[in-house]
C-alpha cells in the first residue's frame, strides 16, 4: 500500500527544549500505525507535531503534500482527526451539540444528518443519550462521543492518543472493536499512541517502538509483538 503519511526527520521542541531527534515513519493508506514506547518516550508528542502544536523541524507529508508550518485548522480541513488523551469533548454542550460542532469544517451540509445516522450504528449508546450533556457520560462514552466526534469530520486519518486510558476493560475492547470496524468500514488510516502495548500490537500492522525521542524498533505489529526481547526491554510485558 501507498503511504498516507511519510515522517522523516522529525524534530519538536517545547520552548528550548528538544523532544524528538529525527523521528521517521510512514502510515500506509487504509493501515493502522501503533507508536509505543514508556511515558515521556515522545508519542503525544509526534502526535501534536503532526497537528502542528508545537515547533517542528523536518518532513510530514500528507498524501504527497509536505505540511510542515501548516495551520492546525488547515491540517484538520485536510481531513487529519485527532482524537486527544482525555476525551477533548464539549461537557457542557449535548452529545447531537458536540457531533454536530465537529462538522463545521464540511460543506455537504445535507449528508451531515446521514452521516449521524451512520456514527449511531458504530456508537447505539450515543443516540439513547442523544440529548444528555457530554460532562455527565461516563469515561467510557466520553470516549466513544470523541471518536464519533472525530468520525463526523469524514476523515483520511486518525490519530489517538491513548484510547484505552481511565477505562475499564471491557470498555476499552468495545472501543478498539468499533476502531477495527471504522478503519475495515471506512477505510480510515489510523496512527495508534497507546500504553497498553499488547492491545495496540493486536489492533496495528506496523509498529513503531520509542524511547527519548528517537525510534529504536520497528517493524510488522506480529513480529514485534512475539518478540520477547523487544517486548521486555521497551514495552514491559
Amino acid at each position: 500500500m501507498a503511504a498516507l503519511l511519510e515522517v522523516k526527520g522529525l524534530k519538536a521542541f517545547y520552548g528550548q527544549t528538544q523532544a524528538l531527534y529525527d523521528i521517521g515513519f510512514d502510515i500506509a493508506a487504509g493501515g493502522i500505525t501503533t507508536l509505543l514506547g514508556a511515558n515521556g518516550a515522545g508519542k503525544t508528542t509526534t502526535l501534536r507535531a503532526i497537528c502542528n502544536m508545537l515547533r517542528t523541524e523536518g518532513t510530514i507529508r500528507f498524501d504527497g503534500q509536505d505540511i510542515v508550518g501548516w495551520a492546525t485548522e488547515e491540517i484538520v480541513r485536510l481531513r487529519i482527526a485527532h482524537v486527544p488523551e482525555g476525551r477533548g469533548t464539549f461537557t457542557t454542550l449535548t452529545v447531537e451539540e458536540n457531533l454536530r460542532i465537529a462538522a463545521y469544517t464540511r460543506r455537504d451540509k445535507a449528508a451531515v444528518h446521514a452521516d449521524l445516522d451512520r456514527i449511531f450504528g458504530y456508537f447505539p449508546r450515543l443516540k439513547e443519550r442523544l440529548q444528555q450533556q457530554a460532562g455527565t457520560l461516563s469515561g467510557g462514552e466520553q470516549q466513544m462521543l470523541a471518536i464519533a466526534r472525530a468520525v463526523m469530520l469524514k476523515p483520511r486519518l486518525m490519530l489517538f492518543d491513548e484510547p484505552s486510558f481511565g477505562l475499564a476493560p471491557l470498555i476499552v475492547v468495545e472501543i478498539f472493536r468499533i476502531m477495527r470496524r471504522i478503519n475495515q468500514e471506512e477505510k480510515v488510516s489510523m496512527l495508534l499512541v497507546e500504553q497498553n502495548a499488547a492491545l495496540a500490537l493486536d489492533l496495528a500492522d506496523t509498529a513503531y517502538v520509542l524511547e527519548t525521542g528517537r525510534v529504536v524498533m520497528s517493524g510488522p505489529a506480529s513480529v514485534v509483538k512475539n518478540d520477547e526481547n523487544i517486548r521486555k526491554s521497551y514495552l514491559g510485558y
